[in-house]
């Protein structure tokens, strides 16, 4: 794809600028913010991954997969605010995944254990557990403070905070889960993963391209699986004070 091309593309970002100023949203600054944002990021990334893909060295992944998952935790972290240390617990998560996905990936040599293809990977892992924590933080704010009579109740009749707030916990996890789920039910039907869809353009057999994005479905499911049971497990005790009461986090 040329650079006109490319440049072709701000089409779409102003049908996007107009429709919000026609309906008044107020959205064009972000949207703007985002689109250079985006462009910018991504061909950092380029010129990066252009350099790393000519060496064989597996050392060199290392800090680049850190800084991804220490991104990640901080962008995800924004949706727990008051929750003191939420950021440090969400990028345990990511890593723990990634961690997982990687040693199953390698170690049964299903990929190449290449830059190439950890890299990539890595990047579409630690993404997506990275927007499920997100589903769950948000969804633990809004059960929990509907909850808060229930959760109060148990805490009086002498529950602990584990078991006052399992239920929240529970239906989290449940939520954060549903897109992932609901996607793998309709890949392939509804959708085109972006994955498949970009071998298929780049002239792979379309055959191998379904192999690949079987892989990243699969591991997509159980990286948010991970990613939710973790994240619930280690955050649990932040909805509560010292004291055992019910955070408000609007107030603080």
């Amino acid at each position: 794809m040329s650079l006109t091309a490319v440049a072709f593309t701000l089409l779409f970002v102003g049908i996007t600028v107009f429709v919000s100023m026609r309906q008044k949203l107020g959205l064009e600054r972000d949207i703007i913010i985002g689109t250079i944002r985006a462009a910018v990021q991504l061909m950092a990334v380029g010129l990066v991954l252009q350099a790393v893909f000519r060496t064989e060295h597996l050392a060199v992944l290392l800090p680049i997969i850190i800084a991804m998952i220490a991104v990640a935790a901080w962008h995800a972290a924004g949706r727990g605010k008051g929750l003191s240390g939420i950021a440090w617990r969400i990028g345990i998560a990511i890593a723990a995944t990634e961690a997982m996905i990687m040693l199953l990936l390698l170690g049964l040599h299903i990929i190449a254990s290449t830059p190439q293809y950890v890299i990539s990977i890595s990047g579409m892992t630690i993404g997506n557990a990275m927007v499920v924590a997100g589903l769950f933080l948000n969804q633990m704010k809004r059960d929990v403070e509907s909850s808060r009579g229930e959760i109060e109740t148990l805490l009086a009749l002498g529950a602990s905070v584990r078991q006052a707030i399992q239920l929240c916990m529970k239906r989290a996890v449940k939520a954060s889960l549903i897109p992932t789920i609901d996607g793998m039910k309709t890949v392939g039907i509804v959708q085109l993963p972006g994955m498949m869809t970009g071998m298929i353009i780049a002239g792979a057999d379309p055959m191998q391209a379904v192999r690949y994005q079987i892989l990243i479905v699969f591991a997509f499911t159980s990286s948010a699986a991970v990613t939710s049971i973790i994240l619930s497990l280690l955050s649990y005790k932040l909805w509560f004070t010292e004291a055992m009461q019910l955070r408000r986090l609007g107030n603080e």
